[in-house]
């Protein structure tokens, strides 16, 4: 039992030499394990931080692009409303412009078509003038029973066209 209580029993130079082993072990750790394995965390860290601000940059680019495809579909809404309503004002012109031309060809047609009908108007009455200064005249000769010559002839048309004005 004497050799198990030497065993068991604690003297101060072991405590001191556990120490120092001790010591000896965790700066021998701490140069070898600690010191490169901090290399490798750290390198790693700044690897994700890199990547993180990567993708933060890359989040904020897209995001610039979204805003920038934004505004120019924006634009070009506007710009295709613009067009449409340039189209619809252009096309509202030309059929204004039509149905003017159309409307002053119109009053061309009846202006010229009342010109045809006061030129008719005036032939037939010249006609008309004409036929009843012949019958006027004959009329006249078979009453007075002599010729009439043409100062007496005009006399007897100007009186019986204005005898005739009168009739009506």
């Amino acid at each position: 039992m004497n050799t198990v209580q030497e065993f068991i029993s604690i003297t101060p130079w072991t405590i001191v030499f556990s120490i120092c082993n001790l010591l000896i072990l965790c700066a021998l750790i701490k140069k070898f394990l600690f010191k490169p394995v901090m290399s490798v965390l750290e390198a790693r860290q700044k690897e994700i931080d890199d990547i993180y601000g990567a993708a933060d940059k890359d989040r904020s680019d897209a995001e610039a692009l979204k805003a920038e495809y934004t505004r120019k579909m924006s634009g070009a809404r506007a710009e295709a409303d613009g067009i449409v309503r340039t189209a619809m004002d252009s096309a509202r012109r030309k059929s204004d412009a039509i149905v003017s031309e159309a409307n002053s060809q119109a009053a061309r047609m009846k202006q010229k078509a009342q010109s045809e009908i006061e030129q008719e108007k005036r032939k037939a009455f010249v006609e008309l003038q004409g036929e009843l200064s012949g019958m006027a005249v004959d009329i006249a000769e078979k009453m007075v029973g002599r010729e009439i010559n043409d100062r007496d002839y005009q006399a007897l048309v100007d009186d019986f066209i204005r005898n005739a004005g009168d009739a009506k």
